[in-house]
């Protein structure tokens, strides 16, 4: 066994001292000094007013735009998780552009005298900052007379500045108080958008303001059915809590941009059961665009007249299949006519109208089949005048397929 001397003892003892205290220093630099967070806060994307006049710029912009954020970063020193940061982040960003619109609409009482009541509810987006809302047809269908409530109380009466059945999107429009400058929502890109992704929805179901929930997207490409029975094509399903009066308002990423737009649920008892669908910001943007500039939508459209095979039409004309739409009669000179499409010779009555049997029965439009009405509507729900289509016609118990070019959609 080696003895020390008392010296050697106390200097080895200084030694151990300062390298403990030098580890510590080293352990606590290490550990508590952290990089700082990336800057995520990027201008808004806003729809400037020379772009809502063109479809080519709107869409160009959008292509140009996608991806921006519009959220701030998150404090290191917050309290809260970095998940709810970012909800609360996306919530103080975007609830102020969410508008409560209440409708009214034009009854008749016992004496079949004329009397205002109480329509429907629901949510809009506002997407320009001189007072352009953006919401669902059904929200404000057969309203009189139509009010958006602001996030500060304000209440204004606004006006319609197209709607669109085929896509049920519709365009309102207040007017601001001079020197009001209003919060707006930028669209994102919904093409890029994947299964399990995070989204939020703002809206005011059951007449509470602003409420937000959150969930995740459960599906792309939903083909769904509305209320008006028109087929809707490429829904964005989510589970995150969609009720009554959440129509209308915006489906949201992380980043606050709006992704969708809130407008039906699937459900036995009416409230959400988890099955929600939004129309997609590609959708809305191209139908938006056209609802600023024409007040409808500029879409392509065959030069005919169809009507939906049934079962008595089937068996009173002999009809070899049993769905499709029956071509009763053909624009002449149109390009439907061009194409080698045939219209009906046969007059037969059908309720209150007479429709010509012996025509062309259409079954498909490209690749998407057509069984019914809605079907050959949501095929053409976003060609363009002048688009060529390919149709798939049953004509003397055989298919042919006929290029048709589209004209321009007759509009009331």
């Amino acid at each position: 066994m080696k003895l020390y001397s008392r010296s050697q003892l106390i200097a080895v003892s200084v030694m151990a001292a300062v390298a403990a205290i030098a580890l510590t220093s080293f352990i606590f630099i290490k550990f508590n000094t952290k990089a700082p967070a990336a800057d995520l806060h990027a201008k808004t994307l806003q729809i400037p007013a020379d772009v809502n006049d063109d479809v080519e710029a709107q869409t160009t912009f959008l292509e140009q735009n996608a991806g921006q954020p519009s959220v701030r970063s998150v404090s290191d020193n917050s309290p809260y998780t970095q998940d709810e940061i970012q909800n609360i982040n996306v919530y103080e960003a975007c609830a102020e552009s969410v508008v409560n619109i209440n409708t009214q609409v034009t009854g008749v009482n016992w004496f079949l005298e004329p009397v205002v009541q109480d329509g429907g509810s629901g949510s809009g987006s506002i997407i320009d900052k001189r007072g352009y809302i953006v919401t669902n047809v059904h929200v404000i269908e057969n309203a009189s007379k139509i009010y958006v409530s602001l996030s500060d109380g304000a209440q204004y009466e606004a006006q319609v500045v197209g709607q669109d059945e085929e896509s049920d999107l519709a365009v309102i429009k207040f007017t601001p108080p001079a020197g009001t400058v209003l919060k707006t929502i930028p669209f994102g890109d919904s093409s890029k958008l994947k299964v399990g992704q995070k989204v939020i929805a703002i809206g005011n179901p059951f007449g509470l303001d602003r409420t937000m929930t959150t969930g995740i997207i459960s599906g792309l490409g939903r083909p769904v059915k509305n209320s008006n029975n028109r087929i809707i094509r490429n829904m964005i399903q989510t589970d995150a809590a969609i009720n009554p009066g959440n129509s209308g308002g915006p489906l949201l990423d992380t980043s606050g941009r709006m992704v969708g737009i809130n407008t039906m649920i699937v459900s036995s008892s009416g409230s959400s059961a988890g099955i929600g669908f939004a129309i997609p910001a590609e959708t809305a943007v191209r139908v938006v665009a056209d609802l600023l500039k024409y007040g409808h939508v500029n879409r392509g459209a065959m030069e005919i007249s169809i009507v939906q095979l049934n079962s008595a039409i089937v068996q009173y004309a002999d009809i070899d299949i049993s769905s499709g739409v029956l071509v009763s009669a053909v624009t002449k000179g149109g390009d439907a006519e061009k194409a080698g499409i045939k219209g009906g010779t046969q007059p037969a009555r059908y309720g209150n109208s007479t429709i010509y049997l012996g025509g062309d029965i259409i079954t498909k439009i490209d690749d998407i089949k057509v069984a019914s009405l809605a079907d050959y509507f949501s095929a053409l729900e976003d060609k363009r005048p002048g688009d060529t289509v390919n149709v798939t016609v049953h004509r003397n118990r055989k298919d042919r397929i006929l290029p048709v070019v589209l004209a321009s959609q007759q509009t009331d």
